[in-house]
């Protein structure tokens, strides 16, 4: 079965939903708070935002004054070049925090752009930063997310650096099923809301050649593809893949 990590497409007009009702709130970042202080930090919290497929959520260049935690949807996050070209940097799911690479120069390097319709909590940042002062955990939580965004750079640009064609593109996928498993989700069936422009934008390569490889990995059994419902069919196949790089002819 193909589980889709959206969540609810909509919420009910005027609706706030607070964390302790949320799917989404072990894998957040209060996790591991009292509930007490679960409820201050639920105070903080502006009220979920919605998006279209295609809005912007934030712009490379805008001030940065607040995080924002993915409630529902998928965004990705762009940069545009002195030549006015789109790159791809990152795709962010449910739970996952936008803005941690904006908060040294309080100005947003990236753009972020909603990939399907989606929900956020927004968090000011400053109400954040005078909360974590007296609630330690949360102030270790926002450090892990700030760790994990770093040790994530590290590791693309390892991958784009030295391997191969096959190899980043059994990393991504592998990626995005470890992300999905993380969530309480099937490993083995998801839908990518990205396009595959999106995706060769991503890992350094051509539409063509990440359409080739798709029907490559098809053919040897590795995965199946309906429109954009992605079934790992191999893991282990993959993580080999992932792990040498070598050519599956």
């Amino acid at each position: 079965m193909t589980h889709h990590l959206t969540g609810h497409s909509a919420m009910p007009s005027g609706q706030v939903s607070h964390c302790q009702g949320c799917s989404l709130c072990s894998h957040c970042l209060p996790l591991g708070l009292a509930y007490e202080d679960l409820e201050r930090f639920d105070a903080i919290i502006l009220r979920p935002r919605p998006l279209k497929r295609g809005a912007p959520l934030v712009r490379q260049g805008e001030p940065f004054t607040s995080l924002y935690v993915v409630r529902s949807g998928s965004f990705k996050q762009v940069v545009a070049d002195a030549g006015h070209r789109e790159h791809v940097t990152h795709f962010l799911l449910p739970s996952e925090v936008v803005g941690l690479d904006a908060v040294g120069e309080a100005v947003h390097p990236t753009s972020v752009v909603a990939l399907e319709s989606s929900f956020v909590c927004e968090l000011p940042f400053g109400s954040l930063e005078a909360l974590g002062d007296r609630l330690p955990a949360l102030r270790g939580a926002l450090y892990r997310c700030m760790s994990q965004e770093l040790h994530r750079d590290q590791r693309l640009h390892c991958l784009l650096a030295f391997a191969t064609a096959e190899r980043r593109m059994a990393s991504f996928l592998l990626g995005m099923s470890e992300r999905h498993a993380a969530r309480g989700y099937s490993p083995y069936g998801f839908q990518l809301a990205m396009s595959r422009a999106d995706i060769g934008s991503f890992l350094g390569l051509a539409l063509e050649t990440v359409s080739r490889l798709m029907s490559r990995f098809q053919r040897h059994g590795l995965l199946q593809v309906s429109g954009r419902e992605m079934t790992l069919l191999d893991l282990p196949a993959l993580e080999a893949l992932a792990e040498q790089g070598e050519s599956r002819r």
